[in-house]
């Protein structure tokens, strides 16, 4: 017998009053978002400067948008295509669940690039403010996904192998507290680190380019312990879904990062 430890009985839905029913999932996305707002409202102002806290309250709605909807069509894209044949309608059905982080991460990028242009903002700038809070999100995703009971790991015979429900009597990674831990706690430090040393926060695009290799690198490395999606299982040379759609990420990340230069500090008037 393989030492084992039984999932929490942990309740998916965080609170219910009557018909209405709010899950620990959406919570993570809620208080993702807003402690990821208050964080770069203060963030935005620290030179050289990127915007003002009021730009940033304005674009929390569209980054909602981008995270929606280009996580849902990222997730169908990417791991559920037959949706498009079969079922097109589908698409729309987000409380079947079902989101994808590169979806999300490009719907965002989409977001940033028409906001920063509509309100004449400096691009890289804004976007290493905002790229520096995302692990936060990243951070209670992972957590709620833990929750859920779903996302598990591979099998394994590790002391901390834990038996998830509807996984099969195998203990299996809890994959999704090394990916909270690697994804949100690991990457926020380091990004905060960056971001808060005048040094770098002068060099635009670096912290974006931090943030895309970083996650890059730790999704690859999570993606070792975690069961593939059952539909598309492993792919090329043994990788999986979340990995292929990694690697670009590390490359561009590598690529903002090398070309970010400093620029020189306005004069106060």
């Amino acid at each position: 017998m393989i030492p084992a430890l039984l999932f929490p009985a942990f309740d998916p839905v965080a609170i219910a009053i009557g018909p209405v029913v709010i899950r620990w999932y959406a919570l993570a996305y809620i208080a993702g978002i807003v402690i990821a707002w208050q964080v770069a409202r203060r963030l935005v102002t620290r030179p050289p400067v990127a915007g003002t806290p009021e730009a940033m309250d304005d674009f929390v709605t569209w980054a909602t948008l981008g995270i929606i909807l280009g996580g849902r069509l990222g997730y169908v894209l990417f791991y559920r295509p037959d949706i498009l044949v079969t079922a097109p309608w589908e698409v729309l059905y987000l409380w079947h669940g079902g989101m994808s982080f590169h979806g999300g991460a490009l719907g965002v990028i989409v977001a940033i690039a028409w906001f920063a242009h509509r309100n004449r903002l400096p691009l890289l700038p804004f976007a290493d403010r905002i790229t520096s809070v995302v692990p936060i999100g990243l951070g209670l995703g992972r957590l709620a996904n833990f929750i859920n009971g779903e996302l598990w790991g591979r099998p394994t015979d590790v002391p901390w192998g834990m038996i998830f429900p509807h996984a099969g009597p195998e203990p299996r990674h809890p994959s999704q507290l090394y990916q909270a831990a690697m994804e949100g706690v690991i990457l926020l430090v380091v990004l905060q680190w960056i971001i808060r040393t005048p040094a770098l926060r002068a060099r635009p695009g670096f912290t974006s380019g931090a943030f895309l290799a970083g996650y890059g690198i730790a999704r690859i490395t999570g993606e070792f312990f975690r069961q593939p999606d059952p539909q598309l299982g492993f792919l090329f040379a043994g990788a999986t879904m979340g990995q292929l759609l990694s690697l670009p990420m590390v490359l561009a990340g590598a690529w903002l990062m090398a070309r970010s230069r400093r620029v020189a500090e306005a004069p106060a008037a």
